[in-house]
């Protein structure tokens, strides 16, 4: 990984008077800045808090409702990575609105385990989400509309995006005031609104990525600062002091999975992918873009959060009475911690196929069999299921590099994709 700019990139150095009334583009060379990585930790941050929000309740309905706190989280952020592939973030006016979308999401963080809870004092938190994601998409708009002045595709693109957008507004409102199931209801039915309009005038092909390597970098940073802050988070369930050798014991088999996550991803495939979208015919780039990072990379960091969410709750257990210790773990709780690992599974095969254009059948077998041992494992006590996920991944982990030494230098994952016919389009 790489962080600032490439050589003799325009508007690199000090800030040019030019850049508060006119954002300054984005060279094919560049990489990301430190500023972006400052945005991308409160956006984590806001991440997390949606774990302490599951966390105080671990029921079905509380999974669903994180789900999609995390669903319109992260699609706020990919908003903001396609800004920052075209026009540098960390300069002049675009600068100034990422600062007040930084103090957005923080504030939002703030208020995020509170999320469906009303009357408690003088803050009403889904109010605040909701004018927060309301803000955080206004100010993109804008700062987005201003960056493309000069290409009118892509402002086309832009406010055709704009129309499922401002339709999205009127269930979040709604449902911040309504509260309960109501608020479960509309608040999916905003992000559905936006999310499928988007998808609908993605058709209009305005979108291009000006910086491969950015935009994978991008996406490299956010998945590795959600794999260490998936350790602080389950580390908290260990409590203010350790005492018992099964908690270390918990502790190792929560790092081995966390650290195979990291191999799978990091080790060969992240390389490869950005490879794959650097070599794409631009059809095919913004394509993929849109695929394989914006939309598949959610199934990477939702399933980080549930394992670490998972974690928690075994590690709280080990940690417990010693009459509650080696009971098995709550349906919720072992269904976040499975299907957690299963989704990162199937995210990773996803991107593969989608980038490399090959499907690793096994990391999809293993998401499978993780899926399939649920009311098996129901019955083991909590360490041991942890045990078996963590078995599991590094079984996964040795299979994979195992397979990789043995491959021919530039077979498989290096190989250059093929190129798309003309009706390959976003």
């Amino acid at each position: 990984m790489s962080c600032g700019d490439g050589p003799g990139e325009p508007g690199s150095g000090p800030v040019e008077t030019g850049a508060w009334r006119s954002p300054t583009m984005t060279a094919e060379s560049h990489w990301v800045t430190s500023f972006e990585i400052f945005f991308d930790l409160v956006f984590v941050f806001a991440i997390t808090r949606v774990g302490s929000f599951m966390a105080r309740s671990l029921t079905a309905t509380t999974l669903v409702r994180g789900l999609i706190l995390l669903l319109l989280l992260w699609w706020s952020w990919t908003a903001y990575v396609w800004l920052g592939n075209r026009v540098r973030t960390d300069q002049g006016l675009v600068r100034a609105g990422m600062l007040v979308v930084m103090a957005a999401l923080f504030i939002a963080g703030l208020v995020m385990p509170d999320a469906w809870s009303h009357h408690t004092g003088t803050v009403n938190a889904p109010l605040i989400l909701a004018a927060a994601f309301i803000l955080v998409r206004l100010v993109y708009f804008g700062l987005h509309l201003t960056a493309a002045t000069k290409d009118s595709r892509l402002r086309a693109q832009l406010l055709a995006d704009a129309v499922p957008q401002t339709f999205s507004l009127a269930p979040l409102i709604a449902g911040a005031v309504l509260a309960g199931a109501w608020q479960t209801a509309l608040w999916a039915l905003a992000f559905t609104i936006d999310f499928g309009g988007g998808w609908i005038a993605s058709r209009v092909g305005g979108w291009n990525v000006r910086s491969p390597g950015h935009f994978a970098e991008r996406h490299r940073m956010v998945l590795i600062i959600v794999l260490g802050e998936s350790l602080i988070s389950a580390g908290t369930g260990a409590g203010d002091s350790v005492t018992r050798a099964t908690v270390l014991l918990a502790a190792a088999f929560v790092l081995a999975a966390v650290v195979c996550l990291w191999r799978l991803y990091f080790e060969h495939l992240a390389a490869a992918a950005e490879d794959a979208l650097e070599h794409a015919s631009p059809a095919r780039r913004a394509r993929m873009a849109r695929d394989a990072y914006t939309m598949v990379h959610f199934l990477l960091v939702a399933g980080v959060l549930y394992l670490a969410l998972g974690a928690r709750e075994v590690l709280t257990d080990v940690t417990g009475s010693a009459s509650n210790r080696g009971t098995p773990l709550d349906w919720p709780a072992l269904t976040v911690l499975y299907a957690g690992t299963a989704g990162y599974l199937v995210g990773l095969a996803a991107f593969a196929r989608l980038t490399v254009r090959r499907a690793p059948r096994v990391q999809l077998a293993a998401g499978a069999a993780l899926l399939i041992l649920l009311p098996v494992v129901r019955h083991l006590s909590a360490l041991s299921a942890l045990a078996v996920v963590g078995v599991a991944l590094i079984a996964l982990t040795a299979f994979e590099g195992r397979a990789a030494a043995q491959k021919p230098h530039g077979d498989g994952e290096n190989a250059e994709a093929p190129e798309p016919t003309d009706a390959d389009s976003v």
